[in-house]
């Protein structure tokens, strides 16, 4: 993929370094997927699957490690400047600008997908107007506006009450070295999981609940369906972005790397993300179909077909 001359997104904010760590690009490699093992699938994309009183879908013993006392407004870190995330190193401003590149394509696609209200609705809005979100990139430690604090070593996550997606530059070296997951694509398939969290955060689908069917099952189809958006993504920027089969070969590749089966889950009930081979499939039908309604998890009547 080439983002050379494509339009870099003004939503977007440097928090520097938070406490909790030295200096450097934020916490250790080892440190993070450390954390990462403890906490499964939810260590690489932390979801917007959130509840209706806007706690994040983990155990209640790391929730309350990761997420103590909510904050205020959450603008704890300058913008730029002196502890800038994105000036530590040349590696971490170059993550920064892929990451506005691709933030600036999703904006793209999602505004004229809900222009048309080509997509699933479960509030009656029908669509709109789409709200941009906003990526914050963090070292060590950021304080949210609603969803409280987090460490490096959640990974990205999206809050829904402040409408930001979180990441620290440094998860980009878990995804290569730890993770086996590498290249830009990769990369761009995480961010646009979060802003797909973001869509189903505006049209009604992180507070739904399926009756019958235990939380990590509903946190499951969440998951998949922000895969499916991710996938809608990559179908509508592919020529922009210059997308060729290499590229998919990644984001395929990061999804199977992140399949709760893939990270050491035996028993299906305690998959949280879904198994491999379902993240796979519901990226790509987004990404082949490029349309949005097709990536309705919750239509899919049976836990069992999704």
């Amino acid at each position: 993929m080439d983002i050379e001359g494509r339009r870099r997104s003004e939503n977007f904010e440097d928090r520097g370094r938070g406490a909790g760590g030295g200096g450097g690009g934020g916490l250790p490699v080892q440190a993070l997927f450390s954390l990462f093992s403890l906490l499964g699938p939810k260590g690489m994309l932390v979801v917007g699957a959130i509840a209706g009183a806007g706690y994040f879908l983990l155990p209640a013993s790391i929730k309350q490690q990761l997420f103590g006392a909510l904050t205020g407004d959450g603008q704890a870190q300058s913008k730029g400047g002196a502890g800038s995330v994105c000036k530590a190193s040349p590696g971490n401003e170059k993550a920064c600008d892929f990451s506005r590149a691709i933030l600036a394509s999703t904006e793209d696609t999602w505004k004229a997908q809900f222009q048309s209200s080509a997509l699933p609705s479960y509030s009656g809005s029908g669509g709109g107007a789409y709200v941009e979100p906003s990526l914050v990139v963090f070292a060590n430690a950021v304080a949210t506006g609603g969803c409280g604090n987090a460490t490096s070593a959640v990974g990205p996550f999206y809050c829904p009450r402040d409408r930001k997606l979180y990441i620290d530059p440094d998860f980009y070296e878990v995804m290569e070295r730890r993770l086996k997951a590498p290249g830009d694509f990769a990369q761009a398939y995480v961010i646009a999981h979060e802003v797909g969290h973001h869509v189903q955060n505006l049209i009604g689908a992180t507070s739904l609940k399926v009756r019958g069917e235990s939380e990590n099952q509903v946190s499951v189809r969440v998951e998949l369906q922000a895969d499916c958006f991710a996938g809608v993504w990559g179908h509508t920027a592919r020529s922009d972005l210059k997308i060729d089969e290499g590229d998919l070969k990644e984001a395929l590749n990061a999804a199977h790397a992140i399949g709760d089966d893939a990270l050491g889950h035996s028993s299906s009930s305690d998959y949280t993300h879904g198994s491999s081979a379902q993240r796979m499939r519901w990226f790509r039908r987004g990404f082949d179909g490029g349309d949005a309604r097709q990536c309705d998890t919750f239509s899919v009547a049976k836990y069992s077909e999704l």
